[in-house]
C-alpha cells in the first residue's frame, strides 16, 4: 500500500530547543520570576542552575522550572516544591511526581538513567511516585527569553486554570515561541502552537483517554525533528491517534532530506521522505524580531506503507 501527500510541518527548531531529543524532562517548581536562561537567572540558586545543567547534558533530559499560573512576585523560596518527571517515549511513557523541601536532592538522580526511562533514582531521591492527578499543560511564558511567551502565553496559562485545568502550569522556554502561545503536554510529551483554551481542553481530553490530537500539534519531544514531522504525517494518513501506537525506529540522511521508517505497534511500517524548506514569504521570527527571517521547516513529501508489514492480532 503506498500514499502520498505533501505536508508542511513548519517547526522552526526542534522541540527541545536544542539539535538533541528530550526524552525525559525533568520539572521543578520555582516562583518568581524567570530570566533568558531561567534555571541559573531566577530566584533559584545558580548554582544549582548549573550543576542541573552539567547533570542533564547528552543524557536526554531536559530540566525546566514550572510555576502555577498567576501573579509572580517574590514571596521568597516556597517551603515545599512540586517535581515532576515524565518519560516520552511512546511504550514506555510514565509521570512521576515529587515534593521537595530542598532542590539540591534533584542532584541525587541518576540523569542518565533518567533519560533512559528508569525512574528508580528519582523516586528513592524524592520519594517519588506515579503521578495520579491530570494530565500537565505546559504553556511557555517565559517573556525574558522571548516576550512572545508572556504576551501570549501567561493569559493563556489563567484562562486555563481559571476554567478549571489543575494541571496547567508555566514552563520555561520550550522552544518554537514564534508558534506563541506553545504547550507541551505530559506524559506523552507532544507540543502543540498557537494554541486556544478550547482547544487545549480537547487535546487534554484526549489524553485523559489516551489519545493524540493532530490539529496544532508539532510533534513528539522525544524524536527529533524529521521524525516529529513523519510520525505527525503517518497519523495524518492513517487516522491513528492512540498516543502509544506510532515509534520512530529509523531515520537515514541529513539536510536536506531524510528517510524516517516509523512503525505501529501492530507490525505495520511506513518510510516517509522528509525535506527542509524554506518559510516563505520572509517573517519576523519572534514577536521582539525587528529582521525577518527565512526559518527553516519540515516538508513531508511522501508516506509509503511498507509492502509485508501487517497487521497484529
Amino acid at each position: 500500500m503506498s500514499t502520498c501527500a505533501t505536508v508542511s510541518r513548519d517547526l522552526g527548531e526542534p522541540i527541545s530547543g536544542t539539535a538533541a531529543t528530550a526524552t525525559t524532562w525533568l520539572l521543578l517548581e520555582q516562583p518568581g520570576p524567570w530570566g533568558a536562561d531561567a534555571l541559573v537567572s531566577s530566584h533559584l540558586d545558580p548554582a544549582l542552575g548549573r550543576a542541573l545543567h552539567a547533570a542533564a547534558r547528552d543524557t536526554g533530559v531536559r530540566v525546566a522550572l514550572i510555576r502555577r499560573p498567576g501573579r509572580h512576585a517574590d514571596f521568597g523560596a516556597p517551603p515545599l516544591r512540586q517535581v515532576f518527571a515524565a518519560h516520552t517515549v511512546p511504550g514506555r511513557a510514565w509521570l512521576r511526581s515529587a515534593t521537595t523541601h530542598d532542590p539540591r536532592q534533584l542532584l541525587d538522580v541518576d540523569f542518565a538513567a533518567l533519560g533512559g526511562g528508569d525512574h528508580r533514582t528519582f523516586d528513592s531521591a524524592l520519594h517519588g511516585g506515579p503521578h495520579t492527578g491530570d494530565p500537565l499543560a505546559l504553556v511557555c511564558t517565559n517573556g525574558k527569553r522571548d516576550r512572545c511567551c508572556a504576551l501570549l502565553g501567561r493569559p493563556l496559562a489563567a484562562a486555563l486554570a481559571a476554567s478549571g485545568v489543575r494541571g496547567a502550569w508555566e514552563v520555561t522556554h520550550l522552544g518554537g515561541h514564534r508558534f506563541s502561545p506553545t504547550l507541551l503536554v505530559l506524559p506523552y510529551g507532544y507540543a502543540y502552537g498557537r494554541a486556544e483554551a478550547q482547544a487545549v481542553k480537547e487535546v487534554l481530553h484526549g489524553v485523559r483517554e489516551g489519545r493524540i490530537v493532530v490539529d496544532g500539534c508539532r510533534g513528539c519531544s522525544a524524536w527529533d525533528r524529521p521524525g516529529q514531522a513523519a510520525e505527525l504525517a503517518v497519523r495524518s494518513a492513517t487516522g491513528e491517534d492512540a498516543a502509544e501506537a506510532l515509534s520512530v525506529v529509523r531515520t537515514t540522511g541529513g539536510a536536506p532530506r531524510w528517510e524516517v521508517t516509523v512503525a505501529h505497534r501492530d507490525g505495520r511500517h511506513w518510510q516517509v521522505v522528509v525535506e527542509q524548506g524554506t518559510s516563505l514569504p520572509p517573517r519576523p521570527e519572534s514577536c521582539g524580531a525587528s529582521v525577518l527571517g527565512s526559518p527553516a521547516r519540515m516538508d513531508v513529501v511522501a508516506v509509503r506503507e511498507l509492502a509485508g508489514t501487517a497487521r497484529m492480532g
